[in-house]
This record gives C-alpha cells, sequence and structure tokens, in this order.
C-alpha cells in the first residue's frame, strides 16, 4: 500500500463500483480536513499517533530506493514531506498539536477542492500508478532549470504542452523574445 492511513483499503476491487467509480474511504468520515504542517522528519510518526488517538488522516507515500554505504534499500517517503491531511474536528486537530510534532495547523478553506484533489491522488497510488513530486508551475512564473545542458538557465513560463513547458527567454529592451520547451520536471521557481 502506498499511503498510511486511517483509510487502509489493500484490495482495489473492494472500492470499485460496478460502474467503474470509486468509492472514497474518507467520504464518510465525520468534519473538515486540516493541513497539519509537521516538523522535520516527522510525518510517519505524527501518523502513528494520530492512528492510535483513532483520528482520520490521509499521509501518502511513495516508494523510493535508498543506498545506505553498500547497502540498497526500498522507503516509503511522504509523497508532500512536511504535511499530513487530517479529517476531522477542530478539537482533533488541537490534539494532534499537542504530540509535539505538528509545527503548524492551517485551515482549509476550499474544502471541496482539497478533498477532489485528495481523492486524485488516493487513486492514483491505489493503482500503484508512478508520482513524482514536481514544483508547481504555473504562467507568469519565473523559472530556473536545475539540471541537464541548460542547467542555470533562467526564464518565464509561457505554457504547458503535456510534461513539456514553453520556457520564454528574453530581451526586454528591444521587445524580443524566444521559446524553448523543456521539461518540467527540470524545472525550479526562482
Amino acid at each position: 500500500m502506498s499511503a498510511i492511513s486511517r483509510f487502509r483499503n489493500t484490495d482495489l476491487s473492494k472500492i470499485e463500483n460496478g460502474d467503474g467509480s470509486v468509492e472514497i474511504p474518507w467520504e464518510s468520515a465525520i468534519g473538515e480536513w486540516y493541513v497539519l504542517h509537521t516538523k522535520s522528519r516527522q510525518e510517519k510518526a505524527l501518523a502513528e499517533q494520530l492512528h492510535a488517538l483513532g483520528i482520520h488522516y490521509y499521509l501518502p507515500l511513495v516508494e523510493q530506493v535508498r543506498f545506505f554505504g553498500r547497502r540498497k534499500a526500498l522507503v516509503q517517503l511522504p509523497l508532500f514531506p512536511g504535511y499530513v491531511f487530517l479529517k476531522g474536528e477542530l478539537d482533533q486537530a488541537y490534539m494532534a498539536d499537542r504530540t509535539e510534532r505538528v509545527a503548524q495547523i492551517i485551515s482549509v478553506r476550499g474544502q471541496e477542492q482539497l478533498e477532489w484533489e485528495l481523492r486524485n491522488i488516493w487513486i492514483a497510488l491505489s493503482r500503484q500508478g508512478r508520482l513524482d513530486p514536481c514544483p508547481h508551475i504555473v504562467e507568469g512564473m519565473k523559472v530556473e532549470v536545475r539540471a541537464g545542458p541548460f542547467r542555470g538557465l533562467q526564464g518565464i513560463i509561457e505554457s504547458r504542452k503535456g510534461a513539456q513547458l514553453r520556457l520564454i527567454l528574453q530581451i526586454e529592451m528591444l521587445g524580443r523574445a524566444v521559446s524553448l520547451e523543456i521539461d518540467a520536471s527540470l524545472l525550479d521557481r526562482v
């Protein structure tokens, strides 16, 4: 399973409805979503404590290969380092805060939006989708290429075609610009 949660399901066939739709386990949980910004490297420990307290949460994990000296190990790491998603009442969020593993409780204004986004991630992980973290890049954002032959190049994002982005390089005083197609995974925000 690629996620630690109070919403455990190891067999996807048990959650798929006959019409192909998916029943998300937390849809019946009562309360609102809160985002718990954790202290450094405390996500799994917080998740274990929330589980022991009976508090509903979601911590999406991805498997990665890590090397420890000459040993190779497959480890599960948080998809969003530093964050655990809690669904419950405000007093449960305060209980989580008292574990001393939480740096900040973040209230969620767009409850439906967050639920929809978490649902998509949960479905992808449940179906063994390979999710790789990448920066959130939008049009008009200034970025820098962090790897590859264009390393160090800075520009502005104009548009997106799949995994490819159009990076604009401009000479403002001439009123001219050129564009370069580049993979989004190679970019960082400036």
